[in-house]
């Protein structure tokens, strides 16, 4: 089955089939940006405003399945087809962050003037080889204490803690003005002791001593990729966190979602309304690697114009969020708008955010059967209703 009709039959199982945009003429945010498209002022003031989002939309790097590369490590796999999905997500998120970090989040991919140099430094370090840093293949081998493995499917926890370890790797392999990655890596953990509900805690004393060390001592912030892995249901998210995740759609640090159906992971973009748009890594394209010099390669493949869009309701509740602040003013207006957002939550955020921790969390070796028990909300609100219907997560949730 080629990667179009492979695709298309997800869409016809999963549901996942919508494309263009709605009626609706509520606001469409994207990763921090507000799109206005009412219908109430004029036809053009409208078209502009679709025009502008469907601008933005396509200039996010697409990173899907490939065929054709090198074997990953000692496995035989030239390809990722039907479990990748995940890594191509995650790698989606991150080489946002890049992009917003190198060329500001008002980069636009035109096709009426040239591309930076930086636009195929970023799209080289994604590249299907182990000389590109943040290649599948060097995923793989950062995520082995977590269980990755060339032909399994992989959550977003486990997602989430291999690109903790894959940049830590690669910041200490390189000086720190040839960092690839030249952003700490804050992965968001849960409340120790209970007091804020089990949510996973912001700690701006752990981030403040992270910049500290990624700087190696020589600045006391720096910029920030903040991964926060949530389960926010049992089989499907619980309907008081759906307001919650849309909103954080309007923070301008967004980095969007992991998120999708089981087996069929999808980085989610943006909202309108309870929509949810995204990008969608399962077509299948050949293997190709962009040199960082060559800036009249075709990068045709790393976008997409097609506007998919899901329910957020029928997304999976294990998930994973992303925030990028590039400096402390930044941190500290990601943390107010994190912290009104907890408030509005009625007892049930998202996560939170505090000064210090009480108890010092140290790193533990990655524990299959604990993984959720470690990211998960409090599922109290579902368990009356979800009890009968409960069934064994599927494996690619639980990695």
């Amino acid at each position: 089955m080629n990667g179009g009709s492979m695709r298309r039959f997800q869409e016809r199982v999963l549901g996942l089939n919508k494309t263009g945009i709605s009626s609706s003429t509520s606001d469409i945010w994207l990763l921090g940006v507000c799109y206005k498209i009412s219908q109430e002022g004029s036809s053009s003031d409208y078209s502009d405003g679709v025009a502008a989002f469907v601008e933005d939309f396509s200039s996010r790097i697409l990173l899907t399945y490939r065929k054709g590369f090198d074997a990953i490590g000692d496995s035989k796999y030239t390809s990722d087809v039907n479990w990748g999905c995940m890594l191509r997500s995650s790698q989606m998120l991150v080489a946002q962050a890049l992009i917003v970090h190198r060329l500001g989040r008002c980069w636009r991919k035109t096709s009426h003037q040239p591309l930076h140099k930086e636009y195929f430094e970023i799209l080289q370090l994604f590249g299907d080889s182990e000389a590109s840093a943040f290649s599948i293949h060097n995923i793989l081998r950062a995520g082995n204490g977590y269980d990755l493995a060339a032909g399994s499917w992989v959550g977003p926890y486990a997602m989430c803690r291999t690109w903790e370890s894959l940049t830590r790797c690669k910041r200490e392999e390189t000086e720190l003005e040839n960092q690839s990655f030249p952003m700490a890596v804050y992965v968001v953990s849960g409340d120790e002791d209970g007091e804020r509900g089990g949510a996973p805690v912001v700690c701006v004393e752990d981030v403040s001593r992270l910049c500290f060390e990624f700087s190696k001592g020589q600045a006391n912030w720096t910029s920030v990729l903040l991964l926060v892995p949530l389960v926010l249901g049992l089989d499907k998210v619980n309907p008081r966190y759906i307001p919650l995740l849309g909103t954080t759609f309007t923070f301008p640090q967004s980095l969007g979602i992991l998120g999708g159906r089981p087996g069929v992971s999808t980085y989610i973009v943006g909202v309108q309304d309870e929509e949810a748009f995204y990008l969608d890594p399962h077509e299948v394209q050949p293997a190709i690697n962009i040199r960082r010099d060559d800036l009249e390669a075709d990068t045709s493949s790393y976008h997409c114009n097609i506007l998919r869009h899901v329910p957020l309701d029928s997304i999976d509740p294990s998930l994973a969020l992303g925030f990028y602040c590039r400096d402390k003013d930044d941190f500290d207006d990601f943390c107010g708008r994190a912290s009104k957002l907890a408030d509005q939550s009625k007892g049930a955020p998202l996560f939170t955010v505090t000064q210090i921790r009480n108890i010092p969390k140290t790193a533990s070796h990655y524990d299959r059967e604990s993984d959720s028990a470690q990211i998960q909300q409090d599922w109290s609100f579902d368990a009356e209703n979800n009890a009968e219907d409960c069934t064994q997560e599927d494996d690619w949730q639980l990695l």
